[in-house]
């Protein structure tokens, strides 16, 4: 096969997969954020970016926000989605939202801890692995585990 029809088929398949995995996501999503949260923003438009239509909530008490949804203490981050049926913790990429819209778990939600460099909606370089866990019935598994620099 010459080199230029496997480039071209290589890159329609890329082309496809990435369509197919923000066609995964939801179509809307609430965002609760404090008010003057810039990186929560910056999530907002990355989902938007993806398709998603983000319903901004600004609170100045997050805390009963998390606790009314169910994030468990210690998966906490600088803001809160609601998206789908499950509860979003944090700047999780989209490589770990497509796998959970299209696989569906029977949770309540998954969380990416903190606020790790590199992120999306974050400034810097991701330097290390990204763990997202995933909660619900009072317990908290690995959802997965990503490289430096997934997106």
């Amino acid at each position: 096969m010459p080199r230029r029809t496997i480039t071209l088929l290589l890159s329609a398949t890329l082309t496809l997969s990435a369509q197919f995995a923000n066609a995964a996501l939801p179509d809307k999503a609430i965002l609760y954020k404090s008010p003057s949260c810039g990186c929560c923003a910056a999530y907002g438009e990355y989902l938007e970016e993806r398709g998603v239509e983000v319903e901004v909530i600004e609170t100045t008490s997050l805390s009963d926000t998390k606790a009314r949804l169910g994030v468990p203490y210690g998966l906490g981050s600088c803001h809160t989605l609601e998206m789908g049926g499950y509860i979003v913790e944090g700047h999780v990429p989209g490589v770990a939202l497509s796998r959970l819209f299209t696989e569906r778990p029977d949770v309540k939600g998954i969380s990416l801890p903190g606020m790790p460099a590199g992120t999306p909606g974050m400034p810097g370089d991701q330097v290390q692995a990204l763990t997202v866990h995933q909660f619900g019935n009072d317990e908290t598994q690995l959802f997965m585990t990503l490289p430096t620099s997934a997106g």
